[in-house]
């Protein structure tokens, strides 16, 4: 099993679908193909089916992740989104269609060189970090095609930059990575992530690749732990999985839950 491989098969960035209530919106996502599985966690779309009566406000849970997105209708609008600290809200108007590419944890700092702690806690135009890819995108997809065929072409791209790269890869970076996953985020960073890499040296790369600290990482980790259980206000009540990843109390839970995913559990989970 190579890294790469290691964090997929650890780690499910789930972003809360829109409610199924709301039958003018859609969200979707579909996986990669195998040759980028390891770099890419999904494919996704958030469209409208008819223009709505109100504007509609996004919200965007913290998942780890860095996602490159944009305008299917009018591709040459298109961005990328770093990791981010807590959840962010966007207001995309009553009608829209964005497609968008959501990488794994370190996958994209990886394959193209770039520093994620530029690309932290905001949203920024494409053209500015990678213009090479953003002109692909504005040349090379049409707003005619499909969200099928759109991803097609997004898989091939993808697969051109993987294929014989050459990684220059630190092992002691995802020794780390890996023992943050293994513990479900639920774990002393500065006792635990004994990895051969110094204070200094462990907030560099992960700052570098994730485009945060391990501790700050590790919070969302044991975040996505929580969502990936899928409770039930019901559940939460009455096995306290929060206590079960470190929490040491409700009021705990919910506070950092709520930073990270904008409402409180209760409004999250029915």
């Amino acid at each position: 099993m190579n890294e790469f491989e290691a964090i997929k098969n650890y780690y499910r960035p789930i972003q809360p679908t829109v409610s199924a209530e709301n039958e003018e919106i859609v969200y979707r996502e579909v996986r990669p193909n195998v040759d980028i599985e390891n770099y890419v966690y999904c494919f996704w779309q958030l469209k409208t089916q008819n223009k709505l009566n109100q504007p509609f406000i996004y919200r965007v849970v913290s998942d780890g992740c860095i996602d490159i997105f944009f305008n299917h209708n009018q591709p040459s609008e298109n961005f990328v989104m770093g990791f981010c600290r807590k959840y962010t809200e966007f207001p995309i108007g009553k009608s829209f269609d964005y497609i968008g590419i959501r990488f794994l944890p370190s996958a994209l700092p990886h394959l193209l060189g770039i520093n994620a702690k530029i690309l932290s806690n905001r949203s920024q135009e494409l053209k500015h970090i990678l213009p090479e890819l953003s002109n692909w995108m504005a040349s090379e997809i049409k707003p005619s095609e499909s969200f099928k065929k759109i991803t097609q072409r997004l898989n091939k791209k993808l697969t051109d930059l993987t294929i014989n790269y050459n990684f220059q890869l630190d092992h002691r970076f995802f020794n780390a990575l890996n023992l943050i996953f293994q513990k479900n985020g639920f774990l002393d960073t500065e006792k635990e992530l004994n990895t051969g890499l110094s204070s200094r040296q462990l907030r560099r790369i992960f700052n570098f690749y994730i485009g945060t600290t391990a501790k700050t990482f590790s919070n969302v980790v044991r975040f996505q732990h929580i969502l990936n259980a899928k409770p039930s206000k019901q559940s939460l009540k009455e096995n306290k999985l929060y206590f079960d990843v470190g929490f040491f109390d409700q009021a705990h839970f919910i506070k950092s839950f709520k930073t990270f995913y904008g409402v409180t559990p209760s409004e999250a989970f029915y």
